[in-house]
């Protein structure tokens, strides 16, 4: 009797592959979805078509590495969850993560005494960190604050140019996202091990390094600064910056998109303060207040 015949190995590659172009595919509409973005604001951030989009979605486009991660950085997401075998959405891990994200305050506090050996307290020192999208006002009042209570100032993002020897511009175009979201993670484990006293400011894309971010948490005291769309978009402006609305009509619709898809994360901070409406002095003024009464520095 004649056993089963021999795969094709062509054929079976095809299989393959077309395998792949519909996992990629149903991840990439289900992220969009889930973040609640247009296919088209996806298309603007991406730099991608709209045709080519639904066509990937469907399973149907025959995607290069550079494209997904195009796509991969327009959503907030890891190239690899978009093409790997595990489910990132199914996965156990990050269904305990989210599961951690509903859990009351008590639960979570029981975890985290579980699984860290020691006290937040003590894993946090005397570190405060301020996160938020840009235009909220870290570098500003991380500064002030650093000044007022004696603590040093440091920024992230200038650590990072100085471990690379190159300015952020040149570090983004030379390394890519991936590249740069490495020496931010180096960086940070660099800063941790120099002081156990200091204001932090770091770039507001930092929330969707999970590795990062959870260590970010679990190592400083953490305060989300707060604004309204208009007034993020309004302070870069008056920083110098027009390359938020240069040329993109649609500038203000992609601000509110994001500020969507990280609100989530954000809030996993220790504390919030909302700076929209007020001056320096009283932003500042009501950021102390707020240490003092977390008693981050105790």
């Amino acid at each position: 009797m004649d056993g089963p015949k021999p795969q094709n190995p062509a054929q079976t590659k095809e299989f393959a592959t077309q395998d792949l172009s519909e996992r990629v595919g149903a991840r990439v509409r289900k992220a969009r979805q889930m973040r609640g973005i247009p296919r088209r604001v996806l298309s603007e951030s991406s730099g991608v078509s709209p045709r080519y989009l639904a066509q990937l979605e469907a399973g149907e486009g025959n995607i290069s590495i550079g494209v997904l991660h195009r796509i991969a950085q327009a959503l907030d997401y890891k190239a690899e969850w978009l093409i790997g075998e595990e489910d990132p959405w199914d996965s156990d891990g990050l269904q305990m993560l989210e599961l951690f994200r509903q859990a009351s305050d008590d639960i979570k506090d029981n975890v985290m005494r579980a699984l860290r050996p020691d006290p937040a307290e003590n894993a946090r020192a005397q570190r405060v960190c301020l996160i938020g999208l840009r235009g909220a006002g870290k570098s500003t009042l991380g500064a002030l604050l650093g000044a007022a209570l004696k603590l040093p100032f440091v920024e992230l993002t200038a650590q990072i140019e100085e471990m690379s020897g190159m300015p952020l511009a040149e570090v983004m175009a030379f390394y890519g996202q991936e590249g740069y979201r490495n020496l931010e993670a180096q960086a940070l484990d660099r800063v941790i091990a120099a002081d156990d006293r200091m204001v932090l400011a770091v770039a507001g894309g930092i929330v969707s390094e999970p590795s990062t971010y959870t260590t970010l948490l679990s190592r400083f005291h953490t305060v989300w600064l707060r604004a309204t769309p208009t007034e993020h978009m309004e302070r870069v402006r008056a920083q110098g910056d027009e390359r938020p609305m240069a040329g993109n009509p649609k500038a203000m619709e992609q601000l509110k998109c994001i500020l969507a898809s990280r609100e989530a994360l954000y809030g996993r901070a220790n504390a919030q303060l909302d700076t929209s409406g007020q001056t320096e002095n009283e932003s500042i003024r009501d950021l102390m207040e707020l240490v003092e009464e977390h008693g981050f520095l105790r």
